[in-house]
């Protein structure tokens, strides 16, 4: 059983509604919706206080199906933020190089805008950083802040040529 529909069977069984579920977590009654209809996951502190309320041990809570489940929809999330991001970056080389080639200076509008897209979705990533290692954390840091350096340089000069 999916930690989604346990939660609507152990609120149904415990005769509450959702509000007044949400009170005892000290969260939305927006959020118990969420979880009860499989469309986000309680944290941590979310799942302890439930399995107090239901007077249950968290194994019985959640699953490995539950966790596995979430730690899918956690990577399909960072994967579509990783295109994402490479989409913004091959639009902001595009834009810069009409830009560029064309001396239409408009161009670099939409080049900056995708240089924004890009930081923003590059580090929605969010890749596991706590079983990184120090290297590999200055790695991927150093990595995006390259890239982002090169095609703000670039944007930057064909913005002064074109200008």
């Amino acid at each position: 059983m999916k930690l989604s529909e346990k939660l609507v069977s152990l609120r149904r069984a415990s005769g509450m509604t959702q509000d007044e579920l949400a009170a005892k977590l000290f969260v939305t009654r927006t959020a118990v919706s969420k979880w009860e209809n499989d469309k986000g996951y309680p944290g941590i502190d979310s799942l302890k206080l439930l399995s107090q309320v239901y007077n249950i041990s968290l194994d019985e809570l959640i699953s490995d199906d539950d966790v596995v489940a979430a730690q899918k929809a956690k990577k399909r999330r960072s994967r579509i933020y990783y295109w994402c991001a490479v989409a913004c970056l091959v639009l902001a080389v595009a834009f810069t190089l009409a830009a560029h080639f064309s001396h239409i200076p408009w161009f670099i509008i939409p080049g900056g805008a995708s240089v924004l897209g890009y930081v923003a979705f590059a580090f929605a990533t969010k890749p596991v950083l706590s079983g990184m290692s120090h290297a590999d954390f200055v790695r991927y840091i150093a990595s995006r802040a390259v890239v982002l350096l090169i095609v703000v340089g670039v944007l930057i000069s064909t913005a002064i040529q074109t200008f």
